[in-house]
């Protein structure tokens, strides 16, 4: 039995961890490099580590942000401090927007509030010959988004600083689709975070009083870059579904959907913009 990694999850689950024993294994695997199961202990360097990370994980700070890379789809995203983490729930966000544009050649894509890029790379992997621009504001999220744009982003892919409050204004040129994961928490939930999801920047979780201040913005601003027939796709909250909706019809958007995640919860929704002569 391994000692160190039996009282690694003890140390966790103490603390409230939630799955304990999962994140344990990755601590130890992250700084021995091996597998606790077949790993009789880790060397004086290693259980020092150890003890440190365990420490910060029971301090709640994100399995994520201690790792300090995460998986997305088919691919890895730096990540940590100051940056939202990816999450497998968003994952359907993106494999929406690559089968909107699976007929397009050269699609025109821009991620706002893009964070790590997952959403923007996603599609930039899938849809090789999409032109992506990843939009990010905040100075922390900047090296992790261009760091993982550099890494895993083609030719066509670039980060750009800059606040979707106004970014539409100096867009380059029309998009065939926006993809976001904005802020879309209410400030009721702001109050009550998880103790991880504490530790993200609250400037990519605060949606205004009722979570829907960058769904207002996105939807009536936007509609305009957007190129006729083109496409916008969001992540929600699971309880935002029908209000989103709401809001892009009575912006002028047609064909609003709504999607569910791998645990059945709403998790996108996606509008086309009405074509300027429909046959």
């Amino acid at each position: 039995m391994n000692a160190a990694y039996q009282k690694l999850c003890a140390r966790l689950m103490m603390a409230g961890v939630p799955d304990a024993r999962f994140d344990a294994a990755q601590l130890y695997t992250f700084v021995t490099g091996r597998d606790h199961r077949l790993d009789d202990g880790p060397n004086a360097e290693e259980a020092s580590r150890l003890q440190v990370l365990a420490e910060r994980r029971a301090g709640r700070e994100p399995l994520q942000y201690l790792l300090g890379e995460w998986d997305f789809l088919d691919f890895t995203l730096k990540v940590g401090r100051g940056v939202l983490c990816p999450r497998a729930d968003s994952e359907v966000v993106c494999e929406t927007a690559i089968e909107l544009l699976k007929d397009s050649e050269a699609p025109v894509v821009y991620d706002l509030c893009a964070g790590t890029g997952c959403l923007g790379l996603g599609i930039a992997r899938a849809v090789p010959g999409a032109k992506v621009t990843c939009v990010e504001l905040s100075h922390d999220a900047w090296p992790y988004l261009t760091a993982n744009v550099a890494a895993l982003g083609g030719k066509n892919t670039k980060a750009e600083r800059g606040d979707v409050t106004t970014y539409y204004s100096i867009m380059e040129e029309p998009a065939d689709l926006i993809i976001s994961n904005p802020p879309y928490l209410t400030a009721k939930e702001m109050r009550s975070l998880m103790p991880e999801t504490a530790k993200e920047p609250a400037m990519a979780l605060d949606g205004g009083a009722d979570g829907l201040d960058f769904y207002r913005l996105l939807l009536r601003q936007y509609k305009d870059v957007v190129r006729p027939g083109g496409w916008m796709v969001l992540e929600i909250g699971y309880t935002q579904a029908e209000d989103v909706l709401v809001m892009g019809r009575a912006a002028g958007w047609q064909d609003g959907f709504c999607r569910q995640d791998a645990g059945g919860n709403d998790r996108v929704v996606f509008f086309r913009k009405p074509l300027e002569n429909p046959v």
